[in-house]
């Protein structure tokens, strides 16, 4: 079941799509318009299925299009690299972001567009009351067979006022987390080398068999 969470990442990753130019000043101006947005999130997914089998090298341009103004990858990967980025070059954290993408999308993209049908509610947003910028928005995927996920992605907004993901949890557990326990795993056994473990981080993720998972719930 918990690989069954870690790939659900990208499908809050591709969500976090409909809040990325939000200027929503309030959490119910947040909620509808994430609500609004989401279905338009299922509808692309739905339409990108048949490009991946004909060029997932295509699928994957056209997702790293859709989310790059969105999602903050560099952030993330910062965090899953976590002490360790303090060790590395500008062109390895660059190097790291490429990868870890591609990562996410090598591992997860072929269980979404296999699988079926489902649906996105949007619960509730809520604004941090200490910090205006940063919110965090409840929503809950089920199912074809009925199983709820309950889902939580953090946010923020960056220097330009624009709502950006930075983390996903998924039934309590801390995706972000989990990723930065793989790197900090993988930095132990390869002894700090920290260019090994950035040139093996696609395979050590593939190592996970995530794309294989399937959900018998």
């Amino acid at each position: 079941m918990f690989v069954v969470k870690q790939r659900l990442f990208l499908l809050f990753v591709l969500a976090a799509f409909a809040v990325g130019s939000a200027h929503a000043g309030a959490a119910e101006d947040l909620k509808a318009y994430v609500d609004q947005n989401t279905q338009s999130l299922v509808e692309k997914l739905n339409a990108e299925r048949g490009l991946y089998d004909e060029d997932p090298e295509a699928f994957y341009a056209s997702m790293d299009e859709s989310l790059q103004d969105f999602v903050d990858f560099r952030r993330i990967a910062a965090r899953v690299m976590g002490r360790y980025a303090r060790q590395t070059t500008p062109e390895q954290r660059d190097e790291f972001v490429l990868k870890f993408k591609r990562s996410l999308f090598d591992s997860y993209a072929k269980a979404l567009v296999e699988a079926d049908k489902f649906e996105i509610v949007v619960k509730e947003a809520t604004i941090n009351p200490q910090d205006a910028g940063r919110a965090s928005v409840q929503m809950e995927v089920i199912s074809a067979s009925g199983t709820r996920y309950p889902v939580t992605y953090s946010m923020y907004k960056n220097g330009d006022g624009q709502w950006m993901m930075e983390n996903v949890i998924v039934e309590g557990v801390n995706i972000g987390l989990a990723f930065r326990d793989r790197f900090a795993q993988e930095m132990e056994e390869h002894r700090g080398q920290i260019q090994v473990v950035i040139d093996g981080w696609g395979d050590a993720v593939k190592s996970l068999n995530l794309d294989k998972e399937v959900d018998k719930s």
